[in-house]
């Protein structure tokens, strides 16, 4: 029954046609019986079959059949051709103009048509038994089917054009939805890759350093080469906790729920990083100015990374004998850092254009970490020589 009813939807003309046909075969009948000669037949059949056709095609062309309607009813008044069964094709022409929402003309049109229909028949066609009282209300009896279709066709419309209201936005609100997950994605993504930049890029890099001085050393101090392999031993150790809590974050959504919980870096263990660097042979001097006091968890990340990417930068651009300071500033309003080195610099297009061929990724890498916290960063290089990276980091979020 359902395959019925969709071969229905699927084929309105069909269906008009059908109902068309039965409506002509009602009013020929009609013709038959009511008219008499040869002259008000050839009238009167053909007025009936095009208000048929009129039925049979409300779909397809609604303000011309409305006209159609129209015309053919001037014609009955002007002809002399009575009421019959074919009329209905006129509540049919209002119902569709009203009802598909095509210019607003043909539905007033309608409306119009149909509320003068009824007295124009009885002042053409009246009662010689009736008053004009009776024709009056006969008159208004008759016109409530003409509004009635009108109103209908047009609540059809109203509603309509309201669910269609609905689906236009459940649609918009869908693809608003799939932007934002594919931001929230893209998002996650950056910063995933900022993690495993900053640890990959500051581990390794210590670990090639103490890997080239173990193997300088090797013959001629086993003790320094043996501290250099337990260097390399232990920051490996590091990098690989820290790898192991990131992918556990992307398993699960949560580090709680991986295998092992590693915290997150935090501004107290920038010290404890200093000292890592300084056994990998970057000179560093290291300085907290102000009073140390708890701060936003992003803040405490953003803080180590900067100065965890600052360093690594050094020992990778600054050439030999460089020499870095440190400086972590505790305002009443955020954390101030400042991280400088007395070397070569890096290249121009590395702090400006984020490099190529994937280098220059750490300090866009900052920017993010910054902008993320609502801070603000100065990287470049130092009037006298060297590389500076200045940043203010917030308490509070920027909005």
């Amino acid at each position: 029954m359902q395959r019925f009813y969709d071969f229905l939807r699927r084929h309105p003309t069909g269906v008009d046609s059908f109902w068309a046909v039965l409506l002509f075969g009602f009013s020929l009948l009609w013709a038959v019986q009511q008219t008499s000669g040869v002259g008000p037949r050839l009238v009167a059949i053909p007025t009936v079959a095009l208000l048929s056709l009129a039925v049979a095609l409300r779909r397809r062309a609604p303000e011309k059949t409305l006209v159609l309607v129209l015309a053919l009813g001037v014609v009955q008044v002007a002809l002399d051709v009575p009421v019959n069964p074919a009329d209905f094709a006129m509540l049919v022409a209002i119902y569709t103009v009203a009802a598909q929402g095509g210019p607003r003309w043909a539905s007033q049109l309608g409306l119009i048509g149909g509320l003068l229909a009824a007295p124009i028949s009885q002042v053409r066609w009246p009662q010689e038994e009736s008053s004009i009282a009776g024709r009056v209300i006969v008159s208004v009896i008759m016109s409530v089917p003409f509004a009635l279709a009108w109103v209908l066709g047009d609540s059809f419309r109203t509603r309509r054009a309201y669910f269609d209201q609905l689906e236009e936005r459940a649609t918009r609100l869908e693809k608003e939805r799939e932007a934002q997950a594919k931001v929230a994605v893209a998002a996650e993504r950056a910063r995933i890759a900022r993690e495993l930049h900053d640890v990959v890029a500051h581990n390794v890099s210590v670990m090639v350093v103490q890997a080239d001085g173990a193997a300088y050393v090797l013959d001629a101090a086993p003790d320094q080469a043996k501290e250099a392999l337990e260097t390399i031993s232990s920051t490996g150790r590091q990098a690989l906790a820290e790898m192991r809590r990131l992918l556990g974050v992307l398993r699960t959504g949560d580090a709680k729920e991986s295998g092992e919980y590693v915290p997150q870096p935090d501004v107290g263990q920038i010290e404890e990083l200093v000292e890592k660097v300084r056994g990998a042979g970057l000179r560093v001097d290291f300085k907290i100015e102000g009073t140390p006091r708890p701060l936003p968890s992003g803040v405490e990340l953003t803080a180590y990374r900067i100065v965890q990417e600052a360093l690594t930068n050094s020992r990778k651009h600054g050439g030999p004998d460089v020499g870095a300071s440190v400086r972590l500033v505790y305002f009443d309003d955020g954390l101030g850092l400042l991280v400088e080195d007395d070397g070569r610099g890096a290249a121009h297009e590395l702090y400006e254009d984020g490099g190529a061929d994937g280098r220059g990724h750490g300090l866009i890498g900052m920017r993010e970490r910054v902008g993320m916290v609502g801070g603000t960063l100065d990287a470049g290089p130092r009037p006298g020589g060297g590389f500076r990276i200045s940043a203010l980091l917030p308490l509070k979020p920027a909005h």
